[in-house]
């Protein structure tokens, strides 16, 4: 059975919509697929211990003279994608003992099975007359000998990165059961300068660290910026001249609008599930409040009302609730309420402090800086707060990030001294906890929703 689909990019964001995509057409990316089904190679993957897919990606085949480098640069990327996950284990290429000379030729499968491969996969970049490249792959179960998947895909050279990430989704997906999560970015702080005069500026770039641009000048202290779970639209907050003010700003277009003046903002907003709405704490005295503002009436709601601290709330997936922290009961801790107000209910009850909860896109976890006297570790927890687990601890590690399939999460650690704060990623196992390379010390980051 073959299927097909349409997609467009543009540059320098690539942001538009799918529905945009489809009326664009042809001018896209053309991608078409084909499966066999019976095939048995399927990640296990549980809360306990479990064994990455052995898989093989040999370097991918130039359609012509010119196309080598193109075709070893998307099976690097490829590669990267996967092996950062923690849920593969790339073998050697050294150890390959099949050269693969053609996408469309069934494999020798002994020779991959000698080398413990489960994974096979195959592909094939060309560049077309018009200029556009096709990139093709194939994803083989060695052990069963048959074909999993296998797709197409046509568009501009210059978008060659996200066709890698894209087939690196469409492996993920198929080998994992999960939805992809590589064809996405994350913005943050950059940070530069001393400590004491340190320039933040806010930047985009892939979740793999490729393509960095900046979306702000460093004029004012940028903070906390935020993914919209519905659109490539961020809101954070920027301290200026006067009050800080939150802004949302349009990846797409480049297009910056002021959300309002808010004296007191001790938290950056959030926006809910459907984009329409932005929830943040406002402070008014020694105590702040959480409060909900409608993007198209501007109408502001308080939800809470209480002399503690009420801050950093964000909302489940359906909308129906919010996780924020509160020191209401003498120290920083974890609640959750309905959308709408009412009663609160703390579900943190370890040693220590808990903070900067976020909910995962999945609605299954919940991830939280937890602080104690020599530490601060990155966990997560069931809404109920059940199931507590610490993922990585540290000196300084906070502000975790959920990637769009809600399996990694990303956050920062700062060592201290003269030295900044890195972005970091770790699987939500504890597997893979790694450095997420950025020119200059990075900060506060925020995954986007996938891009396609």
């Amino acid at each position: 059975m073959t299927t097909s689909n349409s997609h467009r990019f543009s540059k320098p964001g690539y942001a538009l919509t799918r529905r945009r995509a489809l009326a664009l057409g042809a001018a896209g990316l053309i991608a078409s697929s084909s499966r066999h089904a019976g095939a048995q190679t399927r990640l296990q993957i549980t809360e306990g211990n479990f064994q990455p897919i052995p898989i093989a990606i040999p370097k991918f085949i130039a359609g012509g003279a010119g196309d080598s480098d193109m075709a070893n640069s998307v099976s690097q990327v490829v590669t990267a994608d996967l092996q950062r996950s923690g849920l593969f284990n790339v073998i050697d290429p050294a150890a390959y003992t099949e050269t693969i000379a053609s996408v469309d030729a069934v494999p020798t499968f002994q020779s991959w099975r000698v080398v413990n491969a489960q994974a096979l996969v195959c592909g094939a970049i060309t560049r077309q007359n018009d200029g556009r490249l096709k990139a093709e792959f194939r994803l083989w179960d060695v052990s069963a000998g048959q074909q999993l998947d296998g797709k197409q895909y046509v568009t501009t050279a210059d978008n060659w990165r996200r066709i890698a990430h894209i087939i690196s989704d469409a492996i993920y997906e198929r080998l994992t059961g999960l939805g992809g999560y590589f064809d996405s970015r994350v913005v943050y702080v950059d940070e530069t300068g001393p400590g004491d005069r340190r320039i933040k500026r806010l930047a985009i770039m892939d979740q793999d660290g490729a393509n960095v641009r900046y979306l702000t000048r460093g004029d004012d202290l940028v903070l906390t910026p935020r993914f919209s779970p519905s659109t490539q639209e961020i809101t954070y907050m920027a301290y200026g001249q006067g009050d800080p003010r939150v802004y949302l700003f349009n990846i797409e277009t480049g297009q910056r609008e002021i959300v309002g003046n808010f004296p007191g903002m001790s938290f950056s907003p959030r926006f809910s599930p459907d984009g329409q709405r932005v929830i943040m704490s406002l402070q008014q005295g020694s105590n702040s409040n959480i409060f909900v503002m409608d993007l198209r009436s501007k109408a502001t709601t308080r939800l809470t009302d209480t002399q503690a601290i009420d801050t950093a709330p964000s909302y489940s997936p359906d909308g129906s609730k919010i996780c924020f922290e509160s020191d209401r009961g003498g120290r920083q801790q974890i609640y959750v309420m309905p959308s709408t107000g009412g009663q609160a209910q703390r579900i943190s009850f370890g040693d220590g402090s808990y903070s900067t909860p976020v909910w995962s896109p999945t609605g299954e976890w919940i991830a939280f800086t937890k602080q104690t006297s020599d530490a601060f570790a990155i966990g997560v927890m069931k809404p109920d707060g059940s199931g507590e687990r610490i993922l990585t601890s540290g000196f300084h590690n906070e502000g975790p990030t959920f990637s769009p399939n809600g399996r990694v999460i990303m956050f920062f650690r700062d060592p201290g001294g003269t030295s900044g704060p890195s972005l970091y990623s770790i699987d939500i196992s504890g597997r893979a906890d790694q450095r997420v390379p950025t020119p200059n010390y990075g900060s506060d980051p925020a995954w986007s929703p996938l891009l396609s």
